[in-house]
């Protein structure tokens, strides 16, 4: 199946309906194979969100492929007895069967790993420094870069900062993604300390997205949670797209810092 050609708005995916809960159960290759084509605009949204982010030898239409193979796993494994939509258990199938895809490539190169490691620790540092998120200027000193390199840095790194379901498996070792995925959409489980742990992550995720600088709150806020693409952030906040995409990539590499630091201090 090819990708379905843009149309710049993405509300096809945005009021995908919910599926007959009746036949769901018992559906026919003909009713599953509609099922793909009805959803794929879905795949289609979550491809161009990731590749934004991604360099330009990772092609689109093999995150749309491994994408579509999420969708199928999708409709297999999805329980109507559930109180959850299924578009909501879909993008959680198809995302991480792209993510999937994407570390199976190795995509993204030691040289670029190197970059996001030395731009986590300046932030880290700065911050227990100053007691609050670092600034350009700041980090771009103890990098000892201008600020139009340190810009350039955040562009090269962009492609490395993907907040993905696996970030949470460090402190739930012995959970699967399956089991995990049901639990974060669920929050139900017979292991009380687990959910108490993916409270305790989530709360530390919500508190270091209140503490970033404005613009990359207003940036995470509208990216994840309104679903905007970068462009329409864009237009919103008078910026550009590039612009936008830093914003974006330092806010998650704050975010990752956090995440760490409290994993590191879960295992200890």
């Amino acid at each position: 199946m090819s990708p379905p050609k843009s149309n710049g708005s993405y509300n096809l995916a945005r009021d995908l309906p919910q599926p007959d809960r009746v036949s769901w159960r018992n559906l026919t290759e003909a009713e599953r194979t509609e099922y793909i084509k009805k959803y794929a605009p879905l795949i289609r949204y979550i491809a161009d969100r990731l590749s934004v982010r991604l360099p330009n030898h990772v092609s689109r239409e093999d995150l749309f492929s491994s994408g579509t193979l999420g969708l199928i796993d999708a409709i297999d494994k999805f329980d109507p007895d559930r109180n959850i939509q299924f578009k909501t258990y879909a993008e959680f199938r198809i995302k991480g069967a792209m993510l999937d895809e994407l570390r199976s490539m190795d995509w993204i190169p030691r040289s670029i790993r190197r970059k996001a490691n030395q731009l986590e620790k300046a932030y880290h540092d700065l911050e227990a420094i100053y007691g609050r998120p670092a600034t350009d200027e700041e980090a771009a000193e103890v990098l000892n870069l201008s600020l139009a390199k340190y810009h350039r840095l955040l562009d090269d790194v962009k492609s490395i900062s993907l907040l993905d379901i696996d970030t949470f498996h460090n402190p739930l070792p012995e959970r699967g993604r399956d089991n995990l995925l049901e639990l974060l959409i669920h929050g139900e489980g017979p292991d009380p300390l687990t959910l108490l742990n993916l409270h305790e992550a989530r709360s530390v995720v919500a508190q270091a997205i209140d503490k970033l600088p404005e613009k990359e709150n207003l940036v995470v806020s509208m990216y994840y949670y309104d679903e905007l693409t970068m462009k329409e952030i864009g237009a919103v906040l008078g910026y550009t797209e590039s612009r936008i995409s830093q914003l974006h990539t330092k806010a998650v590499l704050r975010l990752r810092v956090r995440l760490r630091f409290y994993f590191e201090h879960q295992s200890s």
